[in-house]
């Protein structure tokens, strides 16, 4: 996360008012707060991720690495949409079924790995990140307004 990404607890990131165009200033914070939160929760898995990179055990497991990547790939796809949380979470919705199966999958292969604490709760932050990731974009989808589907007209009978 680079530094222009940091926020106080205090301060919300600009905007892009364009996707949030039409929407009430409520709703434009609380998803802005939704996003702050849901790069809270991709620091803890930043962390999960330098745990995996750093650990000697994945010289002889590779197949660790699997959500180390998978973090890499959702955080550098979230990271430059901070600013539009319509896209953010778009975005996150896209990226978590796969995320939640390297999670899954990381469980397995971490208890073959080793049986040391350390790896048992990486495994549970892992599950925890993508049942916290499923909330927030469960949330968000409730304040982000669904296009109107299209019209449809039946043909009629006989034309």
């Amino acid at each position: 996360m680079s530094d222009s990404q940091v926020f106080p607890q205090d301060e919300q990131p600009p905007v892009a008012q364009s996707s949030l165009a039409g929407l009430s200033t409520e709703t434009q914070e609380a998803l802005q707060a939704l996003v702050a939160r849901s790069q809270n929760v991709m620091a803890h898995a930043w962390m999960i991720r330098t745990f995996i990179k750093h650990c000697d055990e994945v010289e002889d497991f590779p197949e660790l690495n699997e959500m180390a990547r998978t973090i890499f790939d959702v955080f550098r796809a979230v990271e430059t949409q901070v600013n539009d949380p319509i896209s953010y979470f778009r975005t996150v919705r896209k990226k978590l079924s796969r995320l939640q199966a390297a999670a899954v999958q990381f469980q397995k292969d971490a208890w073959h790995a080793s049986t040391h604490t350390n790896f048992q709760q990486c495994a549970i932050a892992a599950q925890f990140l993508g049942q916290q990731l499923a909330e927030l974009v469960t949330d968000a989808e409730k304040l982000i307004p669904r296009p109107a589907p299209p019209k449809f007209t039946p043909p009629r009978p006989g034309t």
